[in-house]
C-alpha cells in the first residue's frame, strides 16, 4: 500500500463489513501540504500566464488559505497580499498576531484587515477594482481558494487514489465546497463521494458545489451526498467529545486530525458506517486534506490541542 494510504482498522467498520482507508494529503506536499495545494496549482499556472507577480486573497484570521497562499508565495517568488476579516492588532503590541498570521507574515504576506461589512463585499467588481487600484495588479483568488480553476488539481486525486486501490466511495470534509466539487468532476459520475459540512446549516452548499462543477466541466453531479449533521455547533465550534474522538483517534492509529475540517470528517464517516449507510463490502477512502497548523491558534484559543 501507498505511503499515503492507510488502513484504518476499526471495530465499526469490521462489524459492519466495511473497508475503510484514509488517504494522506496531509504528507504529499511537505511544503504545501493538502487540498490547498491542490486548489492552488491551477490558478498559480493562470497567474503566470497572465503575467501577474501579485497574488491576492481573504480569509479570516485563522484561514489554513491564507497560511497556504503566504508559503506559495514564498517557495515560488511571488508577491502576497491577504485581506483579513476582523480588527488589526492594537498598535501598542497587546494584541499579537496570532500563529496563523504570524506564520503567513513570516512568509511574506502583507496583512491588511476589512471590518465584517466591508468584507463581505469581497466578491463585488467594484470593490475589487477599488483593491487594483489601492494595490496594484494583481491576481485575486477568492476565500478559502475555492474557483473554476482551483477543481482540476483536486480532480487528480481520484487518479492517484485509483492508482493504488479500488474503491467505492470517497469522502472529504466540506468548508467552500471547492474540493468535493473537483473529486465530481475527477470521478466523472462514477463511485460515490460523500461531504461532510464543516459548518452549520451546510446545505447551502449543495447549490455551490453544483455551480462549480457546471463552471468547470459542463455538468452537475448526482453522485454524492451533502452530510450537514456532524458540524459540532458550526465552523471552527467544537465540543469535548469532538475532541476526545480526535485524541483517541491519534491513539490508535497515529494520525493527528484538525478540529476545523477532518475530525469531523472522520466521527461523521465512522457514524455513517455504524448506521449502514455503506454496504457491507464496501471500501471507503477518507481524506485527510491537511489544515494541521490549525492547531497552534487553536492552543492559543482555547488552551487544547
Amino acid at each position: 500500500m501507498s505511503e499515503f494510504l492507510q488502513e484504518i482498522s476499526e471495530p465499526v467498520a469490521a462489524a459492519r463489513g466495511v473497508r475503510l482507508l484514509l488517504w494522506r494529503d496531509d504528507l504529499v506536499h511537505p511544503a504545501l501540504p493538502g487540498n490547498k495545494a491542490r486548489k492552488l496549482k491551477y490558478n498559480l499556472v493562470a497567474a503566470r500566464e497572465q503575467g501577474h507577480h501579485t497574488l491576492l486573497t481573504f480569509g479570516g484570521a485563522y484561514s489554513n488559505h491564507l497560511a497556504a497562499l503566504a508559503t506559495a508565495g514564498r517557495l515560488f517568488g511571488l508577491r502576497t497580499i491577504g485581506l483579513v476579516r476582523g480588527d488589526a492588532p492594537d498598535a501598542s503590541g497587546l494584541a499579537q498576531l496570532n500563529p496563523t498570521l504570524a506564520r503567513a507574515a513570516a512568509d511574506g504576506m502583507e496583512l491588511h484587515y476589512l471590518d465584517r461589512s466591508t468584507y463581505r463585499r469581497r466578491a463585488e467588481p467594484d470593490f475589487i477594482a477599488g483593491l487594483s487600484a489601492r494595490f496594484g495588479p494583481a491576481y485575486v483568488l477568492p476565500e478559502g481558494g475555492t474557483n473554476a480553476l482551483a477543481l482540476p488539481g483536486c480532480a487528480e486525486l481520484v487518479t492517484e487514489i485509483r492508482q493504488q486501490t479500488e474503491f467505492d466511495a470517497l469522502a472529504v470534509a466540506v468548508g467552500t465546497g471547492g474540493t468535493l466539487a473537483g473529486l465530481l468532476t475527477g470521478l466523472a459520475g462514477w463511485q460515490q463521494a460523500i461531504g461532510v459540512a464543516a459548518l452549520k446549516n451546510g446545505g447551502f452548499l449543495r447549490a455551490e458545489i453544483d455551480a462549480l462543477t457546471q463552471q468547470a466541466s459542463g455538468q452537475i453531479f448526482t453522485n454524492y451526498t451533502l452530510q450537514t449533521d456532524y458540524h459540532f455547533g458550526g465552523y471552527a465550534r467544537h465540543s469535548a467529545g469532538l475532541l476526545a474522538f480526535i485524541e483517541e483517534f491519534r491513539g490508535r492509529h497515529g494520525v493527528l486530525l484538525d478540529p476545523i475540517y477532518t475530525g469531523k470528517l472522520l466521527f461523521g464517516v465512522l457514524d455513517l458506517i455504524e448506521h449502514g449507510y455503506f454496504a457491507r463490502g464496501s471500501t471507503v477512502v477518507a481524506i485527510h486534506t491537511g489544515g494541521l497548523q490549525a492547531w497552534a491558534g487553536w492552543q492559543q484559543r482555547f488552551g487544547k490541542g
